[in-house]
């Protein structure tokens, strides 16, 4: 058992002193992952699930049942506070997702959320496990385009005016923005950086 105030790492990943924890049973968005596209606002919706979850339970008692150990190192468990399983709480309120290729027991709780629309579920969110698997195809094919390893953003500077873009795996225009190097656009590796350079983000 492994007890103690818990710090929010993400949506589903927590830590009690030196042990990183991932949730039992449960996917939630990427930090990075963004909602929306295909004529709905794009919003940065991994962000907010983490900072629901954070508002939620930093800093809050914690016990948790060390069930296995994931490839990356971390703990499997499943946790409680004040008797209340965390994830079947973030599942039915829509911030996290059942992981069925694991587990099942969560399903149900997604269901309710679903069909209730709370949370993720009002905006027709893309599952966390086919967005990582977005992200991984778009990575492979930009690096035979010659974007750098691990460096999907794309900076682009527009023919009218000269605005300096940046645009992000998934938004509307990504998939037609090419990179032309001789014209000064560039590849980036995460937005501070993009935003450090000049370059703003697209709206949609």
């Amino acid at each position: 058992m492994i007890t103690g105030p818990l710090l929010v790492t993400d949506g589903d990943t927590v830590r009690i002193g030196d042990v990183k924890i991932r949730l039992h049973g449960i996917d939630a968005p990427e930090q990075a992952q963004r909602c929306g596209g295909k004529g709905a606002p794009v919003w940065a919706c991994g962000a907010w699930a983490s900072g629901e979850v954070r508002a939620r339970y930093a800093g809050r008692e914690a016990r948790c049942e060390w069930l296995d150990t994931d490839r990356y190192g971390r703990a499997v468990a499943r946790c409680e506070v004040d008797g209340e399983d965390m994830a079947a709480a973030l599942v039915r309120s829509g911030l996290a997702f059942a992981y069925t290729r694991y587990s099942l027991d969560y399903l149900d709780d997604e269901r309710a959320a679903a069909d209730q629309g709370r949370g993720l579920h009002a905006v027709g969110v893309q599952s966390p496990a086919d967005f990582r698997q977005f992200v991984r195809q778009t990575a492979a094919l930009l690096h035979a385009r010659g974007a750098p390893e691990g460096c999907l953003i794309k900076g682009n500077i527009s023919r009218n005016g000269g605005a300096r873009i940046y645009h992000l795996p998934g938004q509307r225009h990504y998939d037609d923005t090419r990179i032309n190097a001789a014209q000064g656009e560039r590849w980036f590796c995460n937005t501070q950086e993009a935003r450090a350079a000049g370059w703003r983000p697209a709206h949609n």
